[in-house]
Order: C-alpha cells, then sequence, then structure tokens
C-alpha cells in the first residue's frame, strides 16, 4: 500500500512540481498541469497516462486499476486503488506520469538520459 507521504517524497523531488490542496484533495502538477491526485479519502490515486494505453493497463490488473469518473475520460489519467500499489510501481507511475508534463530536456536532464 503507498501512501500521500509516500507520493509526496517522491513528486517533491521531481522538478517544478508544486503539491496542491484542491477541495480536500492532494495534487501534484507542473505548471497548471495536473499529473498525479489524490481522493479525498487518500484510496484512490490517479495519474497521468497515456489514453491510448489505459485500457491495456486496466484489462492487466482490473482489481488495481480502474478508469476515472465519464468526465475525467477525456484525459490522459487512470486511477490506482492505493491499497494494491506497491512502492516500485508507484515510483514508476508517478515518474512517467511527471515526464507526460514536462519538456523533454527538464526529463532527460532528472533521470540522466
Amino acid at each position: 500500500m503507498v501512501t500521500v507521504e509516500d507520493v509526496r517524497r517522491l513528486a517533491l523531488t521531481l522538478p517544478r512540481t508544486s503539491e496542491h490542496l484542491i477541495r480536500d484533495c492532494v495534487k501534484f502538477r507542473v505548471g497548471q498541469i495536473v499529473y498525479v491526485a489524490f481522493s479525498a479519502d487518500e484510496t484512490i490515486m490517479g495519474f497521468a497516462f497515456p489514453k491510448e494505453e489505459r485500457a491495456a493497463l486496466i484489462e492487466s490488473e482490473p482489481t488495481k486499476f480502474h478508469l476515472p469518473r465519464l468526465s475525467d475520460q477525456r484525459f490522459n489519467w487512470v486511477n490506482a486503488w492505493t491499497a494494491e500499489l506497491d512502492e516500485p510501481e508507484m515510483r514508476e507511475l508517478v515518474i512517467d506520469a511527471w515526464r507526460m508534463v514536462v519538456p523533454k530536456k527538464v526529463a532527460a536532464a532528472r533521470l540522466g538520459l
């Protein structure tokens, strides 16, 4: 199980990331673009994810991943149950989500690519 604190420790090390509390939900963003967000009860972590790949992700582990609410499905977004995520998987999801919203040069400099 991962927590907001686990994600915070990682996310705040990623360049240009800021944390915000919006309607009791913790969100991490770069500029105005949110790349990770938690439900108010912290049982769901939503994250940026390519739309064209999300069906495969959800089908691969339907007890862990699910679509966001209908109004948010137009965005590049997937939700995961925090109780089902482990630390290494969370790290990969958060870093990949962050990479989607920062310039390639910023990601390359941080990740040594």
